[in-house]
């Protein structure tokens, strides 16, 4: 028995014809409904008695051949990455201290903890940064960063510590038996596993990180989508907001999916365990505590003889 019919047995004919007529099907429907989308924004419209060209006609485009234009997209690129990579920072930091508070064996430490962190995950972004910037006064870019800094690490900071939980006790007895305290254990031989294992999750949540820098367009910071449908749409009309639209969106894809890839080929990257071509030995550094731990274990069972086997 094959593995692909373990859970379900193999399509007929008929499934199989019916499988084909469905998907082509839906890929008629599909492009049926992206040319009539097409065509109505290509189609002229009336607005107050007056005739105006469709969304894609050169006239609402022109304004992206004044280099002031992207000039001031530039600008807002440039503080959007600023703000995420910043935030992004101490986003990690925070998570760090806040996988160490968690899991830690004083109770008196772990549970105000974590009362901290479900009123962090309960506040919605935009509420806080409101807040910070209502409260603290300390402008639309730190309101953007603070606010970004405690959401995202509360988040981080659950992702290691269910990486720290997922480790085998082995690990930690292993640190302990010879000799290390328990803090160097999670520190030097737990912690930078746990990293390792939650980084494509890290990464991946760094870019909702980068998305949620557009709700600075509500407390006043002049980030990508600040910049093009307000303050570039309003010094050049209405008549651009669509093309302004359209530009701002293939920005963020960009960024965005650049980064994503970037996620799966570091999730690919670590589920291979650092192995090249994805067979062999691990390459095992020996300034890893880790990396010693096995090496000594690998000695004792080989002084041991036949009868440790």
């Amino acid at each position: 028995m094959t593995g692909t019919s373990v859970l379900f047995d193999a399509p007929g004919p008929r499934a199989r014809r019916f499988s084909l007529i469905l998907s082509i099907v839906s890929l008629i429907l599909i492009v049926a409904i992206a040319v009539w989308v097409v065509m109505l924004l290509a189609a002229p419209r009336e607005s107050g008695g007056i005739t105006l060209p469709g969304m894609f006609d050169p006239s609402r485009w022109n304004i992206f051949l004044d280099p002031e234009v992207w000039g001031s997209i530039g600008r807002g690129v440039i503080a959007t990455l600023q703000a995420a990579a910043v935030a992004a920072v101490g986003a990690i930091i925070l998570g760090i201290v806040f996988s160490l508070l968690r899991s830690s064996a004083i109770g008196w430490v772990r549970i105000p903890t974590a009362w901290l962190l479900e009123f962090l995950r309960g506040m919605p972004v935009l509420l806080m940064m409101l807040f910070i910037l209502l409260v603290a006064s300390t402008g639309a870019f730190w309101a953007v960063v603070i606010a970004l800094v405690l959401y995202n690490g509360t988040l981080i900071g659950e992702a290691l510590r269910a990486g720290l939980a997922a480790l085998p006790r082995g690990q930690r007895e292993a640190a302990l038996s010879i000799g290390m305290r328990e803090f160097q254990s999670k520190m030097l031989v737990e912690f930078p596993q746990a990293f390792r294992q939650m980084l494509p999750i890290i990464v991946a949540q760094l870019v909702v990180l980068l998305k949620d820098t557009s709700l600075g367009f509500i407390v006043g910071y002049n980030e990508i989508i600040r910049t093009m449908m307000n303050n570039l749409a309003s010094f050049y009309g209405n008549r651009y907001l669509f093309s302004l639209f359209v530009v701002c969106l293939v920005i963020y894809l960009i960024i965005n999916l650049s980064l994503s890839w970037f996620a799966r080929w570091l999730a690919r990257r670590t589920a291979s365990g650092g192995r090249k071509g994805g067979r062999g030995r691990v390459v095992e550094d020996p300034t890893n505590p880790a990396a010693l731990l096995h090496v000594e274990a690998e000695a004792d069972t080989a002084a041991e003889g036949p009868s440790a086997r």
